[in-house]
């Protein structure tokens, strides 16, 4: 079930998170054993360090620009690209600029 956004109404998912000086700021929209998805927004430098997921982490921009780590190898993503991170697969996120992204993880 969905939490923290309006239902049955027109939303640009950008608008429905914050930033927030210094910091990552995240809301989770949904949260179960098959299913996470979360709007994250990063500060210029901020970063979430190497780590591995259980499941295939589906990320799209929303705003700005985002450096994802992916097995070692850097991709720089803009507004409107995705990129999946394989479960098991050491990923790391870093605000190239002040960014926005919606993350799906399907386990």
């Amino acid at each position: 079930m969905l939490k923290n956004i309006k239902k049955s109404e027109i939303l640009r998912l950008k608008d429905e998170i914050a930033y927030q000086d210094g910091q990552i700021a995240s809301k989770t929209l949904a949260q179960n054993e098959h299913v996470s998805i979360t709007l994250f927004s990063f500060e210029k430098g901020e970063e979430i360090s190497t780590h591995e997921s259980g499941g295939d982490a589906l990320v799209t921009v929303l705003e700005g620009t985002g450096r994802f780590t992916i097995g070692g190898k850097a991709y720089i993503l803009k507004e409107g690209e995705s990129i999946i991170m394989p479960a098991k697969v050491p990923h790391a996120v870093y605000g190239e600029e002040r960014f926005k992204m919606l993350l799906t993880v399907v386990f």
